[in-house]
C-alpha cells in the first residue's frame, strides 16, 4: 500500500539548518507532484513548497529563499532543505503526494506521512 515516511526533524537554534527526507513507496513516484505541508499548534495546516514530476518548484513566501525542495525519482524521495530557520518555522512538517500534474491552488494531496516535529528554539 501506499506510504510516506518523514524523517529528519529535530530541535535546532535560530539561523540554523535542517533537512527533511521524504521516503515514498508510490508505485509510479516520478509522477506526482509532492509537496510539504507544516501545522503550528493552534493553527491551520499552511503550504510550505511543491515539485513536480518535470522538477518545477514553488514556494510559499514565508520561506522563499530560505527553503529548497529536491525530489531524486532514483530513490523515491523528496527533501525539503531548510536553512536561517526562524523560530515561526516551528511546526509538524508533513510531506504529502498529489496525482495533480501541475501545482494549482488548493490543489488535492491524495497521501499523506505522519509528519516530523521542527522545534527551532534558542
Amino acid at each position: 500500500q501506499v506510504r510516506l515516511v518523514e524523517s529528519g526533524g529535530g530541535l535546532v537554534q535560530p539561523g540554523g539548518s535542517l533537512r527533511l527526507s521524504c521516503a515514498a513507496s508510490l508505485r509510479t513516484f516520478s509522477t506526482y507532484t509532492m509537496g510539504w505541508f507544516r501545522q503550528a499548534p493552534g493553527k491551520e495546516r499552511e503550504f510550505v513548497t511543491a515539485i513536480t514530476w518535470s522538477k518545477n518548484t514553488y514556494y510559499a513566501d514565508s520561506v522563499k529563499d530560505r527553503f529548497t525542495i529536491s525530489r531524486d525519482n532514483a530513490k523515491n524521495t523528496v527533501y525539503l532543505q531548510m536553512n536561517s530557520l526562524k523560530p515561526e518555522d516551528t511546526a509538524v512538517y508533513y510531506c504529502a503526494a498529489s496525482t495533480t500534474p501541475r501545482v494549482v491552488s488548493g490543489m488535492k494531496y491524495d497521501y499523506w506521512g505522519q509528519g516530523t516535529q521542527v522545534t527551532v528554539s534558542s
